[in-house]
């Protein structure tokens, strides 16, 4: 029996009363229209389009960021090696350290790194303004969060650098360690704030943002969760920075 169609199910086209191919026939791709929908995997183009489209984007994606995870350059030396994997052993020194102060008394604010994180959380506050009072006062601690993340991002995403995109995951990790005592205060303030005062006397980021949910007595125990859950990630990144660099290792 004869397969007859006006319209190409592969490519589309419309057969014209002047077409002198094999009714059978496609005239402008060739193909014959039986041997085309007797495949297993036909399905027609409309519906084929929809569906493989985003399966291969999604791949295509993977492929691109596990490129990036597992990039080496082509000239590694020794020197690039072991220069980072003495920084990787002073990130590892610096974030146990700041791991075993005392979040309940703010002893992180005396840090050198919450030198390096407040004017980061102050310039939040300012960047968020134009998002409402509850953003703005946010700002500063999501901010704080974000930043070191754009930064690692860029370094993995721009320069295929994987310990860059780990380093970048370790300061985010301990800017949350550095707000878990701000958090901590929010219940009984204790500390002194940029303005002098402590909570009790003037503004207090974590006393509105709890207060806005009727969380404020859970304070403490969101401070300690947060100190924990940035110690783990600290080490969770240094780990994947310690990877990177022996992939670095085995490929030179």
């Amino acid at each position: 029996m004869t397969m007859r169609l006006k319209q190409c199910p592969k490519c589309g086209h419309l057969r014209q009363s002047g077409d002198t191919s094999p009714p059978e026939q496609c005239p402008a791709c060739g193909i014959y229209f039986a041997k085309w929908l007797a495949r297993d995997s036909f399905v027609p183009p409309a519906l084929r389009k929809e569906e493989t489209e985003p399966d291969a984007e999604a791949a295509n994606w993977r492929d691109c960021i596990l490129e990036r995870i597992l990039h080496v350059p082509q000239n590694v030396s020794g020197a690039q090696i072991w220069g980072r994997a003495a920084i990787l052993l002073f990130l590892l020194v610096w974030g146990v350290r700041l791991g075993m102060m005392n979040y309940r008394n703010g002893e992180m604010g005396q840090s050198f790194m919450h030198n390096i994180l407040l004017p980061i959380h102050e310039a939040g506050h300012i960047l968020f303004i134009p998002f409402g009072e509850l953003m703005t006062i946010l700002g500063g601690s999501l901010f704080q969060l974000l930043f070191p993340l754009i930064i690692g991002g860029a370094l993995l995403w721009q320069n295929r650098d994987a310990f860059g995109g780990a380093v970048g995951a370790w300061w985010a990790s301990v800017s949350l360690m550095d707000l878990a005592p701000y958090i901590y205060d929010a219940r009984e303030p204790q500390l002194i704030l940029l303005g002098g005062h402590t909570g009790d006397d003037g503004p207090h980021d974590w006393i509105y943002l709890l207060g806005e949910f009727g969380k404020v007595q859970r304070s403490q125990a969101y401070g300690a969760w947060a100190h924990h859950l940035g110690f783990a990630l600290m080490l969770l990144s240094l780990a994947a920075a310690a990877w990177a660099l022996w992939h670095w290792h085995k490929r030179a």
